[in-house]
């Protein structure tokens, strides 16, 4: 086996995305169908994706001859009976970020998992395939910042006027669990902390006021102590002006690490009227766009090769775990303790 054939699921602006890597820069992946509801986005399948039929119903992609996997890039509300859908027909799952919106289905995930072990299932925390970030945890795993003992990290989107994202904020989890839980994902990864102990976290809404009818916000900030000392701060924002902003910082007893702190597009700068400048990302799309080629292609090998994935499905519950308590904490303005 040297090419496994890939069902793309939810064909929306990140959907396309996964697509193209795919069909075009992953080697050993072939794309043989893809799923959506959306005409429009169907369309769009049929011409880019000549090789692949479509599907309306995820049901019937699951039965399309020769599949063996399937890569999920649909509504958080759906990804628990999606995977586990996906497993009990023998496929492989790659599906984004987060795994769950509440523990019993994250767990429920796991034990269907564990029934199914030659099967790979996978979730799509794509900063550990950045490469600054994988080097940034090469250099604490080597000492040189002696022993990690507090990160601070930061996903700011660029403010989108339209506020989409109050469209779907009835399903996505609340801001900590759409932005801060890629945050969450790797103070444990950096740090090498497991279970949090405690969380505490609050917010604005400083521009979409929608939010508020979905006790959301557009910016939020919390706190995280893990059960060996260590921790972490997030701040999470949908309301940048300049462009797309991750950071992230990591304090050691000998050093300090920073991954990200200049926005920047590339190294050219701008000297006019206004000053000089340079130009910023505008989204994590741009920002990450080598990190989500890479992890496509960790998925694909590890199929291939028949061994495990990076990330495993633990570590997603955990990610969600600490995210649905930071949000606890946001809603009810009380520090939270986790059991």
């Amino acid at each position: 086996m040297n090419t496994i054939n890939i069902g793309i699921v939810g064909l929306g602006r990140l959907g396309k995305r996964h697509a193209l890597n795919l069909a075009q820069r992953v080697p050993g992946a072939r794309i043989v169908a893809a799923c959506s509801p959306v005409a429009d986005e169907l369309g769009w399948a049929s011409q880019v994706l000549p090789t692949a039929s479509t599907y309306t119903d995820y049901a019937q992609l699951l039965r399309h001859p020769d599949l063996d996997a399937v890569f999920l890039v649909t509504p958080t509300s759906l990804h628990a009976e999606q995977i586990i859908a996906a497993l009990q027909a023998g496929k492989h799952v790659f599906c984004e970020k987060p795994l769950a919106l509440n523990m019993a289905d994250c767990l429920r995930v796991e034990q269907v998992a564990a029934a199914f072990p030659h099967q790979v299932a996978t979730i799509g925390f794509v900063r550990r395939f950045d490469p600054s970030y994988r080097d940034a945890f090469d250099k604490i795993r080597a000492g040189q910042i002696g022993t990690p003992y507090l990160l601070r990290s930061q996903t700011c989107d660029q403010n989108d006027p339209s506020g989409f994202f109050v469209r779907f904020a009835e399903t996505s989890g609340g801001i900590f669990m759409d932005c801060s839980v890629h945050d969450i994902d790797l103070a444990r990864w950096l740090l090498g902390a497991n279970r949090a102990k405690r969380v505490w976290a609050t917010g604005t809404i400083a521009i979409h006021h929608g939010l508020q009818a979905h006790h959301d916000v557009d910016n939020g900030i919390a706190m995280c102590e893990f059960g060996s000392g260590q921790l972490a701060t997030f701040f999470a924002s949908r309301t940048q002006a300049h462009g797309h902003e991750t950071a992230t910082e990591v304090f050691g007893t000998t050093g300090r690490l920073a991954i990200g702190s200049n926005p920047r597009k590339n190294r050219v700068e701008i000297s006019d009227q206004h000053g000089v400048r340079s130009e910023c990302v505008g989204d994590f799309f741009e920002r990450f766009s080598d990190a989500f080629l890479l992890e496509a292609q960790d998925f694909v090998n590890a199929v291939l090769q028949r061994r495990a994935p990076v990330l495993t499905l633990a570590d997603a519950t955990e990610a969600t775990r600490i995210g649905l308590a930071i949000t606890e904490a946001f809603r009810t303005k009380q520090m939270v303790t986790l059991d």
